[in-house]
């Protein structure tokens, strides 16, 4: 069965791509959570003296004092927004590691049930494991601190629609709708 190691290959590559949600959780959130915590206390501030017309003890305030609270205001919401943007790429990451590994599974079952040429099927298998780990693997790679990886990075989705378009000609050609002995 020429399917079944993109069947163990996804379902290892699944539990690999798993252990990054952890991670996130762990390593990146916690950043995120006191950003946005330590961005309430000026902000809060601001909407304050803005609703009391900028004065504060009764006394308008200095335009440095008001200056001085936008500028603590604006720094608070760009680090939070910052620390945001620090978990988009790992969440891209685990996203497309996840569907990269399902995908390998459903090619290998996929794989069961054509009746093609045995050369045309292992071009295929390899496509899709060498498509993962060419997009999401190198993505692993670059989350690591890997900058060679983004070298390699574009060949992934490329090879991935190869083998889709590859298994779609397939499917056309020999679907038997039963598991063929290769």
């Amino acid at each position: 069965m020429i399917g079944k190691k993109n069947v163990a290959f996804g379902f290892l590559f699944l539990v690999l791509t798993a252990v990054l949600g952890p991670y996130m959780v762990g390593k990146v959130l916690p950043d995120v959570d006191k950003a946005r915590m330590e961005k309430q206390a000026p902000l809060d501030r601001l909407q304050q003296l803005k609703e009391n017309s900028f004065e504060e003890n009764l006394q308008k305030l200095p335009v440095e004092a008001v200056g001085q609270a936008n500028t603590d205001g604006v720094l608070a919401l760009n680090k939070a927004f910052n620390a945001q943007m620090d978990i988009t790429f790992p969440r891209s990451v685990h996203a497309h590691g996840n569907l990269e590994a399902i995908l390998n599974i459903l090619a290998g079952l996929a794989l069961c049930f054509i009746a093609v040429a045995r050369l045309f099927k292992q071009v295929i298998s390899w496509l899709f494991i060498l498509g993962a780990v060419l997009h999401s693997g190198m993505l692993y790679m670059l989350l690591l601190g890997h900058d060679w990886a983004g070298k390699l990075l574009l060949l992934g989705p490329w090879t991935v629609l190869a083998a889709l378009l590859l298994l779609g000609v397939a499917t056309i050609m020999g679907f038997k709708g039963e598991v063929v002995k290769d």
